[in-house]
């Protein structure tokens, strides 16, 4: 019993940092571009309204695409789909480097978001499959720690090589580590085997074609209201990742790779905070407080910085203590999605909450970019918190439906 027990644990191990280290590239990618944009800006001869376009079209594709990504995992592999998802998203960088004009840049960011929407259906297909029942959980957690890791170096490894080998250099560098990585993962594909039968392992993609009760459920006031949670989120992550360095470079002229070094400080003080709020959600059951008091804090501390010019070291201070803030609420947020969600309903209600994400990607950077073009990045700090503000507002009311739903056992998936 011992060996086996060694034996699952090698295994489990194993399988787990493979699929985290896709995923830490996959989000590592998402962030390659926002940091260069005042240097991107400057040789294309174009505005930060342009260059938030890019980040739109990248999100838009991978959200328009994530649910197709899911049954192609069903239909050839989880294994097979997230290779071909990471060389799209490594020969898309790979190719950013060489952009010539914002035209060519729109069709190579889509292929980079084509490329991104595999890495939900694919890894947890192969974590569903392949690791044990016991670690589940854990390695839910490792998959969501690793996008985190990966967000946070992205602004401070981009900007570092850009001010040895420039922004194509560096880019360039980026997307070739990452050919390194499908390298690695198809050395290892037996571990990557999501098995032979895959009908229901991507826990985002619908396995029944949409009826009048699901459209009523995904309809329904709570579950309406966990959509606008995610979008309203995402309004303030995607604000803080796609132009933090250069709103703070706008406004106080901190240098491009203090500010990025900030941003990094942001997203690993949310990971913590993941971690810690994790802890926090399993002794309480009034998750809406704890939703409410982190991201009342997260929201003061980005007006803070908009309004106030602090020293570079208490920025970065400042921005990592609104990431640890935020980041507590994760978990919680995730529970009060449980306690909206009818038995049963789980991947419909999580794939369609989920998808709030993408939309206030794809939409918020358009808008800020504008913003900055006209000089005031402080709008930057001033939506980001009024997003959290507005979040708060739509935790504290799902939270009401609490007490008429039954504890679920069943858990859910994590971001």
């Amino acid at each position: 019993m011992t060996d086996i027990t060694a034996s699952s644990t090698r295994r489990d191990i194993k399988v787990i940092a493979l699929v985290a280290a896709g995923h830490g590239c996959s989000h590592f990618y998402q962030l390659v571009l926002p940091p260069l944009f005042p240097f991107i800006t400057d040789a294309l001869g174009i505005g930060f309204g342009e260059a938030g376009l890019l980040i739109a079209c990248f999100f838009a594709a991978s959200g328009l695409a994530q649910t197709p990504s899911g049954f192609l995992v069903d239909r050839f592999g989880a294994r097979r789909m997230l290779l071909a998802g990471l060389t799209l998203g490594a020969t898309s960088v790979t190719l950013m480097s060489l952009i010539p004009s914002f035209w060519v840049a729109i069709p190579i960011v889509v292929l980079a978001g084509l490329g991104n929407s595999v890495f939900h259906p694919a890894d947890y297909s192969i974590l569903s499959h392949a690791v044990s029942k016991a670690r589940m959980a854990r390695a839910y957690g490792v998959h969501t720690l690793s996008g985190n890791i990966g967000w946070a170096a992205a602004p401070v490894t981009v900007l570092t090589l850009t001010s040895f080998i420039g922004w194509r250099g560096a880019l360039a560098v980026t997307g070739v580590v990452g050919f390194g990585i499908v390298l690695l993962l198809a050395s290892q594909g037996g571990a990557l085997l999501s098995g032979p039968v895959q009908r229901s392992a991507a826990p985002v993609a619908p396995t029944k074609t949409l009826n009048a009760g699901t459209l009523a459920l995904l309809a329904s006031p709570p579950i309406l209201l966990c959509f606008g949670y995610f979008v309203l989120l995402s309004v303030s992550l995607t604000g803080n990742q796609t132009f933090m360095p250069a709103a703070l470079n706008q406004l106080y002229g901190i240098p491009l790779a203090t500010a990025g070094a900030a941003l990094s400080a942001y997203l690993l003080a949310s990971s913590v905070g993941v971690l810690l709020g994790g802890i926090a959600a399993d002794h309480t059951a009034r998750h809406e407080g704890i939703v409410a008091a982190g991201l009342l804090a997260a929201a003061a501390v980005m007006l803070l910085v908009g309004y106030v010019r602090l020293p570079d070291p208490a920025v970065i201070a400042a921005v990592a203590l609104a990431g640890f803030a935020s980041g507590t609420t994760t978990p919680s947020r995730d529970m009060l999605v449980r306690a909206a969600t009818p038995p049963g309903a789980t991947g419909k209600v999580f794939g369609f909450v989920y998808s709030g994400l993408d939309l206030g990607a794809a939409v918020t950077p358009p808008v800020l970019g504008m913003f900055l073009d006209r000089g005031e990045p402080r709008m930057v700090f001033i939506l980001s918190a009024t997003a959290l503000a507005l979040t708060i507002g739509t935790a504290l009311r799902v939270g009401k439906i609490r007490a008429s739903r039954a504890p679920r056992a069943e858990p859910a998936p994590a971001e």
